[in-house]
């Protein structure tokens, strides 16, 4: 692919990616404030960049049919923003003496640490063909936190009680 057009498409999936993840929070501020159809358009909208965003992907050709490199994808990703960003950004936020920044990015970068774990053993199974195993992974829909199996009584990192966790399941 020439450059300007690979430059081109991964804008566009940037703007696509972000686009989707927008949708998805304003779907459910409007949940919360009981505009039902305004959250389902906002989520099928998010659905439609979605799409847009996976074409874009795959004609960056970032979809591998081996399913560790995707996979190392994701370690890599989370391995960035573990040693790099996070460090980075939450340094920055504390100086500037921004304590929302500096709890979100803080919060963040916890999570990343686990999901970083949980995408190791992942790239394990995938190596070998098998699936992933733990059927159950619990959210905390506050910071973050991941853990798999069941929630704990109390998030670890910003204290939520176990009913802030989400739950996804198979």
């Amino acid at each position: 692919m020439r450059e300007m057009t690979k430059k081109f498409l991964e804008d566009a999936f940037a703007g696509e990616s972000m686009a989707h993840m927008k949708y998805l929070i304003f779907a459910d501020e409007a949940e919360q404030r009981g505009l039902k159809k305004l959250a389902n358009l906002f989520r099928a909208i998010a659905y439609a960049e979605f799409v847009h965003a996976r074409n874009h992907y795959r004609e960056l050709g970032k979809i591998y049919k081996e399913m560790p490199e995707n996979v190392q994808q994701c370690i890599d990703g989370e391995t960035f923003e573990i040693n790099e960003m996070y460090p980075v950004y939450n340094t920055v936020a504390q100086f500037q003496q921004e304590k929302g920044a500096e709890r979100s990015t803080k919060f963040a970068w916890e999570a990343e640490k686990i999901h970083a774990e949980m995408y190791k053993k992942a790239k394990q199974l995938a190596e070998k063909k098998e699936d992933y195993t733990a059927e159950k992974i619990y959210i905390c829909s506050v910071c973050g936190h991941t853990v798999e199996g069941e929630a704990p009584e109390k998030c670890p990192v910003c204290g939520a009680p176990k009913n802030s966790y989400r739950e996804f399941s198979v």
